[in-house]
């Protein structure tokens, strides 16, 4: 597989990081090219030519001919196409299936909501900040229980249900959860994180994505930013910008 062949589109969100992680476990070649989320990059016409819902990732594999979007999506593709960290058949098959599943509906979108309420100022949403954070809750405890019994999320081995929930499991603390209450949740992180995949994709990202996506919040305007977090134009005015630019 040539360098160029595989391209992997996006920015340092979990969503794409568990990518990330994918393409270093396989030990494969390929490129990291940043998009400007918070200033509508994937919005642009080239992009959306990839993925028409203008978000990321996306993997293009040139050899293939093949642009796969959807972070699932992408994780089957590549455990298929090259036959690693999922099981070919039977039930240890469909039960990796079935938790990566949870992540990509549950855990992503309740985790994802709870950090997007987080963002804004203290009331502005207390029903709605205050639901997600529950929801959050309870899916973390549900992957503490599960993870205390047995040592990855599905099957006897470390499966693409364990590289998915990864990275939005180090959102704990910053949730506001104690790692105390999550014991097995942290000793299952702890496994993860030492595996020297880990090491290698969070420095190619930290390469490819960190400034580019410092200097991304910086510029983007006000505009900008309700646009990326789809935000009506006959809504509250809300200070996104204050609150992801640390401000």
């Amino acid at each position: 597989m040539t360098q160029d062949s595989l391209t992997l589109y996006g920015m340092g969100s979990p969503n794409v990081r568990k990518v990330g992680i994918m393409l270093e476990e396989l030990g494969l070649a390929y490129e990291l090219r940043h998009v400007c989320v918070f200033s509508g990059e994937q919005f642009d016409p080239a992009f959306q030519a990839l993925n028409p819902l203008g978000k990321v990732p996306v993997l293009v594999d040139s050899a293939a001919g093949a642009t796969i979007f959807e972070s699932g999506a992408i994780l089957f593709y590549l455990a298929e196409r090259h036959g690693a960290l999922l099981p070919a058949a039977g039930l240890a098959r469909y039960e990796t299936m079935q938790w990566l599943m949870v992540q990509m509906a549950s855990i992503g979108p309740m985790f994802g909501q709870h950090t997007h309420f987080s963002l804004l100022p203290a009331g502005s949403e207390p029903y709605s900040a205050a639901r997600y954070k529950a929801q959050a809750e309870r899916l973390y405890r549900l992957l503490d229980d599960r993870l205390a019994v047995r040592d990855w999320i599905a099957g006897d081995a470390y499966s693409i249900a364990d590289i998915a929930t990864y990275p939005w499991a180090l959102y704990l603390e910053r949730h506001g959860f104690s790692p105390a209450d999550h014991p097995a949740l942290g000793r299952w992180a702890e496994r993860i994180g030492a595996r020297p995949a880990i090491a290698r994709s969070a420095a190619r990202f930290a390469e490819a994505f960190d400034v580019p996506t410092r200097d991304d919040i910086r510029i983007a305007t006000p505009r900008e930013l309700d646009r990326f977090f789809v935000r009506p134009a006959d809504a509250p005015v809300v200070d996104y910008a204050s609150a992801i630019r640390g401000g």
